[in-house]
C-alpha cells in the first residue's frame, strides 16, 4: 500500500473541503471494505484518505407515514436489518439478508454499497474501468467474460453493477441526497448510475467533492414487493442475477410495475418491457412468466455468459411470484 495522508472530519462541510476537484487523488473512507482492499491491490492510490465515520448527521434511520424511509449513508446493512421500519420494505431486507457475512454486514455501510466499485476482474487486476489493450480492444470482448453483462452491451463498459441493495431500491423509488460545495442535490436513485464511456468517468453521477448523505425512501402504500437472487454459492459471493419487483396494487389489478434486474448490465438495470407486460393485469404465475420473458427479451450476451439470460428471467419469475403472494406492504 502507498503512503496516504488521513483526515478525520466531524461535519460534511469539512468532509467535502478535503475532497479533491478531480478523481484519484482523494477518495472517501466509510466502512472500507471495498476502499481498503482497491488500495492493497495498487488499484487506486488516493493521497488522501477522508474518513467520513465521525459525521453524525450521516448515520442513523428514520420513519414517517408521509415521508417514508430516511437511511443515513453511514447506516450498516446489520443496522438497516435489526431497525423495525425496515420491514416495511421487504425487497430491501432481502437484498441486505443477501450480503451473507456478518463482518461484512457489521462494517459495509448502505452508501458504500451504493457506491462500490466493479468486481470485474479485469479491473481488478489493473486494467482499467473499461479492460482494454495497448491497442484499445476490449479484454472481456476478447477474454473470460462468464460474469459479466448480457444487458446494456453495446460498449464500452461490459462489467455489471456490484451493488446489492441498489435494484430493491429502485424498484421502490428511492432518491439519493449528495452533498458537495455547491450544497445539497437530489437524484432519483436510478439516475445515480450511468455507463461510463471514458477512464476518466466513474459508475455513478457523483463528483470527486460530492459524497452521499442519505438515501430517501417513498412510503410503500398498496405495494408488494420482493427481490430474488439466484447465485452460485450461499456463502460469501455475489449473485449472478437478481430481480427486485415492487407492485402497486388496487385490489387484485396491478396498477403500476417496477422490475429492476442486478448483476447482469452495467447500471441496476430497470425492464421497461416486463412493467408494459405487467400493469393492468392480475398477478398469476403464466403472467409471471411472460413479463420474466419480455425483462430479458433485449439481452445481448457476450461470448460465455449466455446462461445469464436463463437464470435472470427466473429471478424475475421467481420475485414477482413471490410478491404477489407476500400481499400488500
Amino acid at each position: 500500500m502507498r503512503p496516504f495522508e488521513y483526515a478525520h472530519p466531524t461535519t460534511k462541510e469539512q468532509a467535502v473541503a478535503l475532497l479533491a476537484s478531480a478523481w484519484g487523488d482523494t477518495e472517501i473512507l466509510a466502512g472500507g471494505t471495498d476502499l481498503l482492499a482497491l488500495m492493497k491491490d495498487d488499484i487506486v492510490r488516493p493521497k488522501r484518505v477522508v474518513d467520513i465515520k465521525g459525521i453524525k448527521e450521516l448515520q442513523g434511520i428514520s420513519y414517517s407515514a408521509s415521508r417514508g424511509l430516511r437511511i443515513g449513508a453511514l447506516v450498516t446493512l446489520q443496522e438497516l436489518l435489526d431497525h423495525p421500519e425496515a420491514r416495511r420494505y421487504p425487497a430491501l431486507v432481502a437484498a441486505a439478508e443477501g450480503v451473507r457475512s456478518p463482518q461484512i454486514r457489521n462494517r459495509g455501510t448502505v452508501g458504500g454499497d451504493l457506491c462500490q466499485r466493479p468486481r470485474c476482474w479485469y479491473f481488478r487486476a489493473g486494467f482499467g474501468l473499461l479492460a482494454r489493450d495497448e491497442s484499445g480492444r476490449s479484454l472481456v470482448l476478447e477474454g473470460d467474460n462468464r460474469y459479466h453483462a448480457i444487458l446494456g452491451t453495446d460498449g464500452p463498459a461490459y462489467f455489471v453493477n456490484p451493488s446489492s441493495l441498489a435494484p430493491a431500491l429502485i424498484a421502490y423509488g428511492a432518491r439519493v441526497r449528495i452533498f458537495g460545495p455547491r450544497g445539497a442535490r437530489e437524484v432519483p436513485l436510478e439516475a445515480f448510475y450511468r455507463a461510463p464511456r471514458s477512464e476518466t468517468e466513474r459508475e455513478y453521477d457523483l463528483r470527486s467533492n460530492e459524497l452521499v448523505t442519505e438515501v430517501l425512501i417513498p412510503p410503500p402504500t398498496n405495494l408488494v414487493s420482493a427481490t430474488y437472487e439466484v447465485r452460485q454459492r450461499e456463502a460469501l459471493d455475489w449473485p449472478l442475477a437478481t430481480a427486485s419487483v415492487a407492485l402497486r396494487m388496487s385490489g387484485q389489478r396491478i396498477e403500476s410495475a417496477r422490475v429492476v434486474l442486478g448483476h447482469v448490465a452495467p447500471v441496476p438495470w430497470r425492464s421497461a418491457e416486463a412493467e408494459r407486460v405487467l400493469v393492468g393485469k392480475t398477478m398469476s404465475d403464466a403472467l409471471a412468466d411472460e413479463a420474466a420473458r419480455a425483462a430479458v427479451a433485449p439481452a445481448k450476451p457476450l461470448s460465455q455468459n449466455a446462461y445469464k439470460i436463463q437464470l435472470a428471467r427466473v429471478a424475475v419469475k421467481r420475485a414477482l411470484v413471490q410478491a404477489a403472494r407476500g400481499g400488500a406492504r
